[in-house]
């Protein structure tokens, strides 16, 4: 058994832009401040990730240079590295927080689908709407 002894930051993330709550510009929680990702390295295998922090079982599509409109405030990853298994994008490796070479133009987005249908609840997180959805992991 392999223990790890950092500390995964608790990180909420939301969709914003899109038609509906699966597919939009991905924003993170952190430091209480919300912020985008930059699309270097950005790919299914990071939304993967996001969509399954969202509760949703699957990653569609990772779209590319602001294609849900442009953030605005901090850029908080750039150079994300997921292998898709992950639970948060806090598992995956990056640059490290507030590290980036990104403009807003180059912020990333999901295009999610399927929720859950067997999971453990985790937590809550704020939707586009400003609802919340309770998200799970998958098993």
């Amino acid at each position: 058994m392999f223990c790890s002894t950092e500390v995964v930051p608790d990180v909420s993330i939301r969709l914003i832009g899109g038609a509906n709550d699966t597919e939009g510009r991905v924003e993170v929680y952190y430091n209480n401040t919300w912020g985008t990702i930059c699309d270097d390295d950005w790919d299914i295998q990071d939304a993967r990730v996001v969509c399954r922090q969202l509760g949703y079982a699957l990653a569609i599509s990772a779209p590319l240079s602001a294609a849900y409109g442009q953030g605005s405030g901090t850029i908080w990853l750039d150079n994300m590295v997921c292998k898709g298994t992950e639970n948060s994008i806090a598992e995956c490796l990056h640059g490290g927080w507030g590290e980036h070479n990104c403009k807003h133009g180059e912020d990333a987005s999901v295009i999610c689908t399927g929720l859950c249908r067997l999971c453990i609840p985790v937590s809550l997180h704020y939707t586009q709407t400003g609802s919340f959805l309770l998200c799970c992991l998958l098993w």
